[in-house]
């Protein structure tokens, strides 16, 4: 299982006063202890403008209503490698009504999303209701911390069981110790403490635990009542400190004020563990049942604390089997009793304490949950679990009608300079340390043309194809005979001969040129080439560099179909191509050789269509079955899967998933049309569909390929995420493809309506 080693935490975080913010640090804390070499930065929630004096893995805040820092946060986050998002959520620690604002920030995120859920109420407005939804529905995992809110999650909001993890909330590992040593501490020698922390807030119905005291001291005047923390700052700054100044009154009526003593500060970890070790007793009185989850519980029974609550909802689940005392709410008198029976019985008091340590030590301490937290984020990153709303996706209609994205050759003129196209960019900023190659100048050179012919000509691809041109002119080696590929940004030649690929991929792209231009000069520059280049074919011996001689030569017949000695050429090549085949019988693997890599479908596509063109059945049938072959093992789930570049597909093998190449995808499209336009069978317009939803994000990770603001296309798709840079070949492989595609639907009365065989026959779509 692939592991992530960058993660991103969104939420509150120490040293703002918070229980949300203490979870969040302690998980972060939590996560670094287990595998010291993961990057985890958080982005920190702020409720004022000021922030707070962070520490140093706190690397972005965002002001709660400030819209501005969500998006910039999405932005921040897109582009700083994160594998792995963890959300922390409230509704009311973020912006806008019911905390819509982190929907905003969620939409613009290119990765997956894990949500933990530290509220799901079971009673929600229609605001609270649509947030939580579509914060669950963009997430790839949703995380709760009792049953009670998977329950409400799938019958309330409709989440899918299966996208549910139950975590229980985090606690240190404390050990089980006697409280007397910390009684002595903290000065309540010879007392029996009870004990109520976390931040103080009208609904913590602790008003009701002090109308229980009486009763509780006519049984034991030994007792204390500990009520730690301070008021929520939020409730300071809507009421200030009203409700513990009424607090403070009712001792003073109950003449409490030796028995009931308030620490009124936000204490620190290694404070609240002193006091939670010196208690007796430890008693949440709440006031509702909607509370799904309670870090103070939790804590509490992580000490091994003997527990009375009323029954909220975690407390309800979490003290079942005996590992607390569960009263009702608002009932001083029930409370009392409960605190008496446990106080007059030490035996149970140590059995409830015991079962309550056991639990929390099985399924609670920080380590324990940390580990299923990365092992959640690493079946994410293994499995390939997105977001859903992930690299501006494009939303599709039904299967038969796509929008076709704009053709748009910005990204491609911005790689090109006077002397030709760049190889690379990094990001979408052209990378001129790696120069040019003629690989890139033919395939640019062939998409000019095959713009021109279906969509007319103008002066940009008019300037474009007479620099690319110009390039592969140059590029020719009047000594050896061979095209020349890599080029230095210095304009010096690395080679002196290039490989059998770039050779005859320029062969491709002159036949094509000479086929369709209707520039003379450009036609006479491209034939005087295309001859020349043409008399290494009897030295070209790979399969793929022998397809694309022939692809080249069946674009010139289709202008020239009489000239008998590209035919006779075309014929060697296609009869040497095909004595590759000449002893694979095995109909599983119906390939040359043991191992499928680079651009394999122009193989049976230059046999697809120089077999139909020749009126070859034989070649065309070998060609139409392998191309099917080819299909099958690159569809995975419905969706286009192109063999990944990381190992290559070897027989016998499992075949790799990634990295995925545009150039796989644009290669299929080109194929499956081509078979389509012979034979007319719809299977294959089916599978050159597949292939080009496949840069629309019909992908194994739902990731749009191509950005609609630079007009590039991402360099490939990786195990958890995209090849961010957009160098020249993936970008010509998406312009080709989107080319072809809105020729098709240009032409589909033509493809679609008349006879096929009419059509075949000045079928110019066949043969570019």
């Amino acid at each position: 299982m692939e592991k992530v080693s960058k993660i991103a935490v969104i939420g509150n975080f120490l040293p703002r006063k918070c229980g949300i913010a203490t979870f969040t640090t302690d998980l972060t804390h939590a996560f670094k202890q287990y595998n010291p070499k993961l990057e985890c930065h958080v982005i920190a929630m702020n409720d004022n403008p000021t922030g707070y004096a962070y520490p140093a893995n706190v690397k972005f805040e965002i002001y709660q209503n400030n819209r501005d820092d969500y998006h910039q946060a999405a932005e921040y986050l897109n582009y700083h490698n994160f594998e792995v998002v963890s959300l922390q959520h409230e509704y009311g620690i973020f912006g806008g009504e019911c905390g819509e604002y982190i929907i905003h920030l969620l939409e613009e995120l290119k990765l997956p999303v894990v949500t933990t859920l530290h509220t799901v109420l079971s009673q929600p407005s229609t605001k609270q209701y649509e947030v939580l939804k579509k914060i669950c529905d963009i997430s790839a995992r949703v995380v709760v911390m009792a049953e009670k809110g998977k329950e409400f999650l799938t019958s309330i909001y409709g989440i899918p069981e299966n996208k549910i993890k139950l975590i229980h909330h985090g606690i240190p590992e404390f050990p089980f110790i006697d409280p007397y040593f910390y009684k002595e501490k903290l000065q309540f020698s010879g007392r029996r403490v009870i004990l109520t922390f976390g931040l103080i807030s009208s609904n913590k119905g602790i008003e009701y635990m002090l109308q229980a005291m009486p009763q509780i001291i006519a049984h034991h005047p030994d007792v204390m009542y500990v009520v730690l923390g301070a008021t929520h700052p939020h409730v300071i700054a809507h009421e200030g400190d009203r409700y513990r100044k009424q607090l403070e009154s009712l001792v003073s009526d109950l003449r409490l004020e030796n028995y009931v003593r308030f620490v009124n500060r936000f204490v620190s970890q290694e404070e609240l563990h002193e006091y939670l070790s010196a208690t007796d007793i430890y008693v949440t009185p709440y006031l509702s049942e909607n509370q799904i989850t309670s870090g103070t519980l939790s804590y509490a029974l992580g000490l091994g604390k003997a527990v009375v609550s009323t029954p909220y909802y975690h407390a309800k689940e979490i003290l079942s089997e005996g590992r607390g005392i569960l009263v009702n709410f608002r009932d001083e008198k029930s409370l009392s009793q409960a605190i008496i029976r446990l106080l007059n019985d030490s035996e149970e008091r140590n059995a409830i304490r015991k079962r309550a340590y056991l639990f929390s030590q099985q399924f609670c301490t920080w380590p324990k949950v940390a580990a299923l937290y990365l092992d959640l984020f690493d079946e994410i990153k293994s499995n390939k679990l997105r977001s859903r709303y992930i690299f501006n996706e494009i939303k599709l209609e039904k299967r038969g009608e796509i929008s076709l994205p704009e053709l748009n050759i910005d990204h491609l003129v911005a790689l090109t300079d006077e002397t030709g196209l760049l190889q690379h960019a990094k990001y979408h900023i052209p990378h001129r340390e790696h120069g040019y190659c003629v690989d890139d100048n033919s395939r640019a050179l062939l998409l000019t043309v095959l713009l021109e012919t279906l969509f007319g000509m103008n002066h940009h691809i008019k300037r474009l194809q007479d620099i690319y041109l110009s390039f592969i002119y140059h590029s020719y080696n009047v000594n050896n005979g061979w095209f020349r590929n890599l080029m230095s940004y210095s304009r010096n030649w690395i080679e002196e001969i290039g490989s059998e690929d770039s050779h005859a991929r320029v062969l491709w792209s002159l036949g094509v040129a000479t086929a369709f231009t209707r520039d003379e000069n450009i036609f006479l520059i491209g034939i005087e080439l295309f001859r020349n280049g043409l008399k290494k074919v009897y030295e070209i011996h790979h399969p793929r560099s022998l397809a694309y001689a022939i692809l080249g030569m069946q674009a010139y017949l289709w202008r020239f179909s009489g000239d008998l000695e590209i035919k006779r050429m075309r014929d060697y090549a296609l009869e040497k191509l095909m004595d590759h085949f000449k002893h694979q019988n095995d109909p599983a693997w119906p390939w040359y050789e043991d191992k499928v890599s680079y651009a394999s479908v122009r193989i049976p596509h230059a046999m697809i269509h120089a077999g139909f063109t020749s009126h070859n059945e034989a070649v065309m049938q070998r060609g139409l079955d392998i191309l099917s072959w080819l299909i099958e093992v690159q569809t995975h789930k419905g969706k286009f899967a192109p063999i990944g570049n990381k190992g290559w597909f070897f027989k016998g093998k499992e075949k790799p998933a990634y990295d995925q190449q545009p150039i796989e995808a644009a290669a299929m499209v080109d194929a499956c049309l081509t078979a389509f336009f012979t034979t007319g069978d719809r299977k294959f317009y089916e599978a050159a569909d597949r292939a080009f939803r496949w840069f629309l994000g019909e992908n194994d990770l739902g990731i749009c390929m191509y950005d609609p603001k630079t007009h590039g296309c991402y360099d490939g798709l990786m195990s958890d995420n995209v090849n961010r840079n957009m160098g020249a070949e993936s970008t010509l492989s998406w312009l080709y493809a989107l080319t072809l595609m809105h020729a098709v639907q240009k032409h589909k009365n033509e493809i679609f309506y008349i006879d096929a065989n009419q059509f075949q026959k000045n079928n110019v779509l066949l043969n570019l």
